[in-house]
Parts: structure tokens; sequence; C-alpha cells
């Protein structure tokens, strides 16, 4: 994929929406194309992602018993925001359910000019804010769904 098509692509995107054209342009050279990804949850995070294509199943590891999953992800939406927040730790997990295309945008970087310039950083955090929200509430929905024991309301 060539810068072009990755400024298109980010300048068109809905979560992207509104920044300039200088700051999509940082953006595009932190981008990187991505077959597959795998993170775990406590790994270091230093980076979020965009699914071009495929299907990535969005986890948190259970003490006993099989993963849960909170939320599964496809074409265009954001995954991943620990890479914004200290201590920089992946929150979940992310496992690719099939071959996917991804781009991937170094964080560290992106973060050095949030704190650089701090309009650029707090243009990010609001739609990274939004972000955050959504997949805490589906964690919680889903926990409270999945791991709610008999006779508690």
């Amino acid at each position: 994929m060539n810068d072009q098509s990755t400024a298109e692509y980010l300048s068109s995107h809905e979560f992207f929406f509104g920044l300039n054209e200088d700051l999509l342009q940082f953006l595009c050279e932190c981008a990187i194309k991505k077959g597959q990804i795998l993170f775990q949850q406590g790994e270091n995070a230093d980076k979020f992602y965009i699914v071009r294509s495929g299907r990535i199943s969005i986890q948190m590891p259970a003490i006993i018993g099989p993963d849960l999953e909170i939320q599964k992800l496809g074409k265009d939406q954001v995954l991943g925001w620990s890479w914004l927040i200290p201590p920089f730790k992946w929150t979940f997990q992310a496992m690719p359910e099939e071959d996917s295309e991804l781009l991937m945008f170094d964080g560290a970087t992106i973060l050095e000019r949030c704190e650089k310039e701090p309009r650029f950083g707090y243009e990010l955090l609001k739609k990274f804010a939004a972000l955050m929200s959504m997949r805490l509430d589906a964690a919680r929905q889903k926990m409270m769904g999945e791991w709610n024991p008999a006779g508690f309301a």
C-alpha cells in the first residue's frame, strides 16, 4: 500500500475525520501494513491498528477456563488504545480469527508528537477516549452476561 492510498483512506475514515492534512500525513508516516497481529494482556503497548480486512477477536484472559471474547472487530475499526495511557500495557488481548490486513501505527512516535503539540494530542485523545469508553463498556456488558453467578441480579 502506498502513502497516497493510506492518506486517502485515513482522510475518509470516520475515526480520523476532521484532522488536518499535515496530521494525517504524519499518521501515514507511522503506518505499517501488517498481515496478522497478536498481542497479549500485560505486554508493552506501543502501537495501534486499523482493520482493513478480516476479523479480530478482542479477549479478556480468564483465570480459569477459556478466555472471554469481548468484541469482534472488522473492516475500518480501530484496535488498541493502551499505547496512549501509562503504564503503556495492553489491557486486553487480540487474536485474528482469519487472515487479516491491518494498518499498524507507531504509537510511541505519535505520543512524542502529542507531547510536543498539545493540540494534536488533545484531538487524538478525544477520539481514543471515546474508543476506550466503548471497549470498557463492551467488556463490562460481556462480563455481566457471562460471569454472572446464579441468584445475582
